[in-house]
């Protein structure tokens, strides 16, 4: 059970959700995102909405009949980076006040900077930000690719090879790579144990496409591709470049591009995909250039908004 306290507009507060509240929040996500096109929140989000011990601050919007018409989440953990906003409204109850009314309980409910996504850069998402003095801080590229044609074999730097991830033996080493390749980014180079230790629980995790890029002589970890797999019930399977990441030490050596082409390969031909998409960053020039070398095109982007 959780305990809610009205903040107005039929917009209730709760610090925990229970089961059945946590099962209406994901079963409006799920109507957004086949709505729209692109998932309304963020991975972590849902993995929060499924612990529910995870502290976060969480609105939610309701009809005269008590129907769930939006919700918001509020992540309160990193108080040095301001608060992570998630927002979504029911696709059958938009355009009727729901968003701004949830929007106006986050504004009551956080301190400090205030950040959140807009996935798929949707107009009214847009519109909403600038009425409330957000701005446009961040844009993330979903890029896609055809795997119909058969990938060139991945050329590895001399001394390395590939293998793939064992859990419980390759965390902690993988966990100080990742920091390393994503020393400078906002969200993947603060990964702990626990938020992979999370990930390896999924159902769609195969350890056999998290690829490692590793030094024989040494047995250190030198970059990796994780890939994913997005199977919903009444939409086409699709493969993820998950996260790829490579050590700073090995830039510049052609490995990046082989790590891609070794997963490409492995979504294509052990898993039986015909495409792939991938996120990454506008300002990553050298990793957008990359992926477009390799035959990937812009599918969608997603507007990072902040309020200072």
């Amino acid at each position: 059970m959780s305990s809610t306290e009205p903040t107005g507009d039929q917009v209730s507060r709760a610090n925990r959700l229970g089961p059945a509240e946590s099962a209406d929040v994901l079963a409006l996500v799920r109507a957004a995102g086949d709505a729209d096109g692109a998932d309304p929140v963020d991975e972590h989000v849902l993995f929060r909405l499924r612990d529910e011990q995870a502290p976060a601050i969480h609105l939610l919007a309701r009809a005269d009949d008590g129907t769930l018409t939006g919700y918001a989440h509020l992540d309160t953990t990193d108080p040095a980076n301001g608060v992570e906003v998630a927002l979504v409204v029911h696709p059958a109850y938009r355009r009727r006040g729901s968003g701004r009314a949830l929007a106006r309980g986050v504004l009551a409910a956080a301190t400090g900077p205030l950040r959140g996504w807009a996935h798929g850069d949707h107009p009214s998402a847009a519109a909403l930000a600038v009425d409330l003095g957000f701005r446009r801080a961040r844009v993330l590229w979903q890029l896609r690719r055809p795997l119909t044609a058969p990938s060139s074999d991945p050329r590895l730097p001399d001394g390395v090879t590939l293998r793939a991830f064992r859990p419980g033996e390759d965390d902690a080493a993988w966990l100080a790579l990742n920091a390393r390749a994503f020393a400078d980014h906002p969200e993947q180079g603060r990964w702990t144990a626990d938020d992979l230790r999370v990930r390896l629980a999924e159902p769609w995790f195969d350890p056999a496409g998290f690829l490692l890029a590793v030094e024989p002589a040494t047995g250190r970890l030198l970059g990796f591709h994780w890939t994913k797999v997005h199977e919903r019930p009444g939409s086409a399977r699709i493969g993820e470049v998950y996260v790829l990441g490579v050590d700073p030490s090995a830039h510049g050596g052609g490995l990046g591009r082989a790590l891609t082409t070794a997963g490409l390969a492995y979504l294509r031909e052990r898993r039986g995909l015909d495409r792939v998409m991938l996120y990454v960053d506008e300002s990553n020039t050298a990793a957008v250039a990359l992926y477009e070398r390799l035959g990937f095109a812009r599918w969608s982007a997603h507007v990072n908004y902040q309020l200072d």
